[in-house]
């Protein structure tokens, strides 16, 4: 089975998963990246009765079907269910997220949901995070001073040139940084002045993570 049919049957299954519990007042908040696409197609075929979507990048909003309503997280109570993928996941699942750079927007919507659920496929599952490079949202005055500290800590930062977020800041993924203890190292990171947000996904981690393997597909809780 190919990467791509893993991810599809993946967001197929976030989408069986909640669609029992969505009712007319309810608001779906969606993330970035290839699998989370997706999961857009399938909420875009059901056409099901929401309140609407709140997505976390112009390129998600972009692609939800004009039937639903779409919102910013100013103009709703709450998110109901939040679904994204991952760059990278582990048995207690928390995550590396930010390889498409909505790492920010990805954690605020995260952090305002009543449940996030991450849809991946057995590559991103690791035992230790950080193989894949961490990113680091920066303020573009500070980028060339929180690489210092982030090479402190024992990473080996390089600026992702051309690349602007839908914040308008810039990001630095952080190559080679050990991820001992995640929860401890995302607060870190983010005392740094000058960083925004880092894509260590362990303060606020997946409630449920749904991963698609050759034979079957598992739902960890």
């Amino acid at each position: 089975m190919n990467q791509d049919l893993k991810k599809e049957k993946s967001a197929r299954e976030a989408f069986n998963l909640i669609e029992p519990e969505l009712m007319k007042d309810s608001v779906i908040g969606i993330g970035t990246g290839t699998t989370t696409n997706f999961f857009i197609k399938e909420l875009n075929k059901a056409k099901i009765q929401i309140k609407g979507v709140v997505c976390s990048s112009n390129a998600s909003e972009n692609l939800v079907d004009n039937s639903y309503d779409k919102f910013s997280l100013n103009e709703v109570h709450g998110i109901d269910f939040y679904i994204d993928g991952a760059d990278e996941f582990n048995d207690r699942k928390e995550l590396i997220k930010g390889g498409g750079g909505a790492l920010t927007r990805e954690k605020i919507l995260a952090y305002s949901s009543n449940k996030f659920i991450c849809i991946v496929d057995e590559s991103k599952h690791v035992n230790l995070l950080g193989q894949f490079p961490l990113p680091v949202e920066v303020i573009e005055l500070a980028r060339s001073a929180v690489s210092r500290e982030l090479m402190k800590m024992g990473g080996k930062p390089i600026y992702r040139h051309g690349f602007v977020t839908d914040n308008g800041n810039q990001i630095v993924d952080i190559h080679n940084l050990p991820i001992e203890v995640p929860y401890d190292l995302e607060a870190k990171i983010n005392n740094i002045p000058g960083v925004v947000e880092n894509g260590i996904f362990s303060c606020r981690k997946a409630d449920a993570i749904i991963c698609t393997t050759d034979n079957d597909i598992s739902v960890i809780q």
